[in-house]
């Protein structure tokens, strides 16, 4: 495998801004970051698309015209999303981040600050850049409906994509509230699935309220669900919450802010390259978007791509 760090000031920049991130705050830091780096004597190229779809398309073509430039993105994880498709068919190409989203846990995860715009511009314009993992998910396997994903922080289903599922829904309240009053609606009502699991070449079958699996330690907005992820050692961590009364879980819940819910006994960890997860009726999210129901096909990519993050 290539160095894990190296120096890359870049010279240009394709910007590409998501001007509805955090009801707007995405077009607010973008303009501060793009004029952060053209003041430290950066090219860039900055794209605000109509929809989301215009913006990536614009991108993308402005990738092609100039293959040497690094792409950054201001948004949230839903944006680095966007930035890992565009960056799929070019793995030596750098990504830089500006969060300015709801929970924005892929920056958090690298150390990136999270309400500096400028700050943020600094670790682009200081060129550390660092290989980190990929998690790649395939949903449907096999069939003429596959679909293949990659994502950088947290795959999660379960209790966990009923929750998104409604949170993605709401207004208020904005941030990890959001997610911890999504929790307290959909729980009433959840039943724990029988999940079949595979990790590497061991097999199990558990009922649990729910399964994350992380290339990274948060999902949330900061919540630690996978504590001890990283995004360097070519392995996932799956955190399984098991079958256990929903009173208990609240208990536990508010320990996931600290990573202390896995020293629960019904709380089980595992560390893998490779993971299946099967259950009937239940979905996946992966970086605060829907990949689909299960079954999925979960594999690393170690060193997968390139990112500008703060030196160590």
């Amino acid at each position: 495998m290539p160095s894990r760090s190296d120096q890359h000031r870049p010279d240009h920049l394709v910007v590409l801004i998501n001007p509805t991130s955090a009801k707007g705050a995405g077009a607010k830091a973008g303009r501060r970051a793009v004029a952060a780096l053209r003041a430290a004597g950066i090219d860039v190229t900055e794209i605000v698309g109509r929809t989301a779809a215009d913006g990536e398309q614009r991108a993308g073509d402005a990738l092609l015209k100039n293959p040497e430039a690094a792409l950054v993105v201001v948004g949230g994880d839903g944006m680095v999303s966007a930035g890992l498709r565009l960056l799929t068919a070019e793995p030596e190409c750098v990504l830089g981040i500006i969060p300015a989203g709801t929970g924005n846990d892929t920056a958090r995860s690298l150390g990136i600050p999270l309400k500096d715009p400028e700050a943020a511009a600094r670790v682009i314009v200081e060129g550390h850049v660092e290989r980190v993992d990929l998690g790649e998910a395939t949903v449907g396997a096999g069939t003429s409906a596959e679909v293949v994903r990659r994502f950088f922080t947290v795959l999660a289903c379960g209790l966990d994509s009923k929750v998104n599922d409604r949170a993605n829904q709401m207004r208020w309240p904005r941030g990890k509230r959001r997610y911890d009053l999504s929790m307290l609606l959909e729980l009433p009502r959840f039943k724990a699935p029988a999940f079949q699991i595979r990790l590497d070449d061991q097999e199990q079958t558990s009922e649990c309220m729910l399964i994350a699996v992380g290339n990274g330690p948060s999902y949330g907005g900061g919540m630690l669900i996978c504590p001890q992820a990283r995004m360097d050692d070519g392995r996932f961590q799956l955190t399984e919450v098991r079958k256990i009364s929903k009173p208990t879980l609240l208990t536990i819940f508010p320990k996931v802010f600290s990573g202390r819910h896995v020293n629960h006994p019904k709380v089980n960890v595992h560390h893998a390259a490779s993971i299946e997860l099967r259950a009937e009726g239940v979905s996946c999210w992966a970086d605060g978007e829907r990949i689909g129901a299960l079954p999925v096909a979960l594999r690393t990519l170690p060193g997968a791509l390139r990112v500008f993050r703060p030196a160590s």
